[in-house]
């Protein structure tokens, strides 16, 4: 008979036993000193890469404004004169050990490895500028001049603050409410007298005051609310205009001309004209009071035409001229006056005023590369317009002028270039393209114009569908599906040919 060995037995056997073992084991080989050869690369990181790659990357007014802090940073920083512009270069001072190769960078995109973080140091600051009135500053002066008491003040508070940069409520009456009480409950704790609680008429009685501030329309909770005011105060209620927002809003928003006209008992031209009145209306009225952004650039190259051929030129007259201040580097020279802190302040600053002038020149050069290929590449753009302008990438450009893609793309961010037909961001002239007959690519850019400009000189009883306007391309020579055009399409804000039709 065979014998049956039981699961666990004590001593060495058990399971539990040689678990115990083994973790001691573990513990043991952990305590203790050991010595072990590695070989290990690292590549350390000059910081000023970093400061290279920033200064490729800002626009010319970021530019001038870290410039002018160098300036006050640095005494080995100068500015040169117009008249010393003119004069021979001066004696080349000493190159320091550390000097880049501004070839290499370019070409490897700045990639050196290692971790930003851990050496950069910003010290250029984008400018505030000046906060303006805004729309809820607009209302509150209005509501300022109501003869209200204080519970109908804080109440109207409330209401304004909800109101978004559009000019709508946006949240609902009851949301007002819900926040107005917990308010008082809140700041009436341990107080004998009690407010009584705010309610839904109150809410509405205060809205109606408010939705007959300017601009016209503010305080509607949606857009057939906000067409309503402003008819209202065109005292058009009576007109078919209001009805129609009033009663037919949806079949109004699909351009349903024939239902609408049935409806009412006349043409549907008729119809269509009030819906151009309606069309009229501010569908956003907060935006006139909108703080309004900062639209204004400064180009940082020009492009001029000259004898029938183009120049690109640097706009940067206002940018600091520097140079290196020939009294410090009068008193760089006798080292031996310095010793310990005070040679090494010098040797850093006199280093890093170099580093800078260079780096400056080479972002010039670069921005100046980048944009004579554009210029060289789209130059039928600059002739014709937007309809001729070429497809264009970043690795085509990097190609071309030897550098890495990713220097090229710092170059183009943020860059914006005067030229004969506007001024353009650098982005502008990068974009896809697609196939022709002829052999050549046409840029989607000049695409969307053509279809925006089909869509425009179109017969409006008669527009355009989508399979139309790609038949119209596949005649030019332009190989599109139906669906990219329809992208296109929505890109441009264009309406379907059904919503676009005239009666």
């Amino acid at each position: 008979m065979q014998r049956i060995r039981p699961a666990f037995r004590a001593g060495n056997n058990n399971p539990r036993g040689r678990f115990q073992r083994h973790r001691e084991t573990m513990v043991d080989s952990r305590i203790g000193l050991s010595q072990l050869p590695r070989l290990r690369q690292e590549m350390r990181v000059n910081p000023r890469l970093y400061q290279a790659m920033d200064l490729l990357y800002m626009p010319l007014l970021d530019l001038q404004q870290h410039l002018k802090q160098e300036l006050e940073n640095n005494p080995f920083l100068d500015l040169t004169e117009e008249e010393e512009e003119e004069l021979e270069e001066e004696e080349t001072p000493e190159k320091p050990d550390d000097e880049i190769d501004w070839e290499e960078i370019l070409l490897n995109g700045f990639d050196v490895g290692g971790r930003r973080a851990e050496y950069e140091e910003r010290e250029y600051y984008r400018p505030t500028p000046a906060s303006s009135r805004d729309l809820w500053d607009f209302l509150r002066d209005q509501v300022q001049l109501l003869p209200l008491n204080p519970r109908d003040l804080l109440l109207g508070e409330e209401i304004i603050g909800n109101i978004d940069r559009e000019g709508f409520l946006s949240c609902s009456l009851e949301e007002v409410v819900e926040s107005l009480n917990s308010y008082l409950s809140e700041s009436e704790a341990g107080e004998d007298e009690r407010t009584e609680p705010f309610t839904i008429e109150e809410v509405e009685r205060l809205l109606a005051m408010i939705q007959l501030f300017e601009p016209s329309g503010v305080g509607a909770r949606n857009l057939r609310e906000c067409l309503l005011l402003q008819l209202r105060d065109r005292e058009e209620i009576d007109g078919l205009a209001f009805r129609l927002v009033c009663d037919h809003f949806e079949e109004l928003v699909n351009h349903r001309w024939s239902e609408l006209s049935k409806e009412h008992g006349i043409s549907p031209k008729a119809v269509q004209t009030a819906a151009d009145e309606i069309a009229k209306l501010d569908p956003k009225p907060g935006l006139k009071h909108a703080e309004a952004g900062n639209d204004y650039v400064t180009p940082d190259l020009v492009v001029e035409k000259i004898d029938d051929q183009y120049y690109v030129f640097h706009n940067d007259t206002s940018l600091p001229r520097l140079k290196l201040s020939q009294s410090y580097r009068e008193v760089a020279r006798d080292k031996n006056q310095f010793t310990g802190d005070n040679k090494t302040f010098i040797a850093k600053k006199l280093n890093s005023a170099q580093w800078m002038i260079q780096a400056i020149e080479q972002r010039r050069q670069t921005m100046l590369k980048v944009m004579n290929f554009i210029v060289d590449r789209q130059r039928e753009f600059f002739e014709k317009g937007v309809e001729h302008l070429k497809p264009l990438t970043l690795r085509e450009v990097a190609e071309h002028i030897d550098m890495h893609e990713s220097t090229v793309s710092r170059v183009t961010n943020g860059k914006y270039v005067q030229t004969p037909r506007g001024v353009y961001p650098l982005k502008f002239f990068f974009s896809s393209g697609l196939s022709t007959d002829y052999g050549e690519d046409v840029s989607a850019r000049g695409i969307r114009v053509r279809i925006k400009k089909l869509v425009d000189d179109e017969d409006p009883r008669r527009p355009l569908t989508d399979q139309a306007i790609v038949d119209i391309l596949k005649s030019e020579g332009v190989r599109i599906a139906r669906r990219t055009v329809a992208k296109y399409r929505d890109q441009l804000g264009i309406l379907s040919a059904r919503m676009r039709k005239r009666v």
